[in-house]
């Protein structure tokens, strides 16, 4: 608020009293935008151009608005950024960063792993253990935040599906909801990764938008849309799911066509195609 230095009246004291009442203000009004940040971060706009780019940053194509890419990354510079974050299973080559106790293990002690791609699954099957899990991913939030990002992506959300029913639904929620509260206390909106099937339990969550793979492919779009709102960012790794996906929600999702390794255009396998 700016001193009105022509009051009637004006006396140093005044003055004085003004500016820190003026301080004050500022203050609190910072507060309350930091307040209404958490409560209501900015999502990615429906229908709008997409790029995933988790394999390696590049310079995104004219017509993208929207791009997520891994913790380790920067933001784009004048975009919607999403940051990619491996919150349910362990990146390969990291194993040693988490304790042993909360790689999850089957009844013969060895560690259950996500076969496609050769990633061990975190216990997440305890409170305790969530709540062990969640401080270090939220550190990466942390990171996100700090480095300019608009929302975050914790991927592998279906890992129960994986984990030879040693983790149920209600354990991926329940951990998920501790990301979605620190995300939203940093100013950032959350994404559900895939799990089309847990979709309406969004409110329970915590939940803004969703990242969808082949939800063309395997006809699961119009689930992720009726949930989110159509705040849904899809990425299709066949023709045909990209022909599936455009065919019914082009003009409301934000859909793209990449390559299943996400490289970067310098690579042979890249691909990159839209609607």
């Amino acid at each position: 608020m700016p001193v009105n230095h022509a009051l009637r009246g004006w006396r140093p004291w005044a003055a004085a009293a003004l500016a820190t009442a003026a301080l004050v203000t500022a203050g609190l009004t910072g507060t309350s935008s930091k307040a209404d940040a958490a409560a209501n971060p900015s999502l990615p706009p429906p229908g709008a151009g997409f790029d995933y780019q988790i394999g390696g940053p590049y310079d995104p194509p004219a017509d993208v608005e929207i791009v997520s890419r891994d913790r380790a990354a920067e933001p784009a510079d004048g975009l919607y950024n999403i940051c990619y974050v491996n919150a349910f299973q362990v990146q390969p080559g990291e194993t040693r960063e988490w304790p042993t106790d909360l790689l999850l293990r089957d009844e013969n002690g060895d560690v259950v792993m996500d076969p496609d791609w050769n990633e061990p699954l975190l216990d997440i099957g305890t409170a305790g253990k969530r709540e062990r899990i969640a401080d270090k991913v939220n550190g990466w939030t942390d990171g996100c935040a700090d480095k300019g990002f608009d929302a975050v992506e914790p991927d592998n959300y279906d890992s129960y599906t994986r984990s030879e029913n040693l983790l149920t639904p209600r354990d991926a929620k329940a951990f998920i909801t501790l990301l979605s509260a620190h995300a939203h206390s940093r100013g950032l909106a959350i994404g559900q990764k895939n799990t089309v099937e847990l979709a309406d339990s969004r409110d329970e969550t915590g939940l803004d938008f969703a990242v969808a793979e082949e939800c063309g492919e395997y006809e699961e779009c119009g689930g992720y849309a009726e949930a989110f709102d159509d705040h849904v960012v899809v990425i299709e790794y066949t023709d045909r799911g990209l022909e599936r996906a455009c065919a019914d929600w082009d003009d409301r999702l934000s859909i793209v066509r990449r390559d299943v390794g996400v490289t970067t255009p310098d690579s042979d396998k890249y691909v990159h195609a839209i609607c």
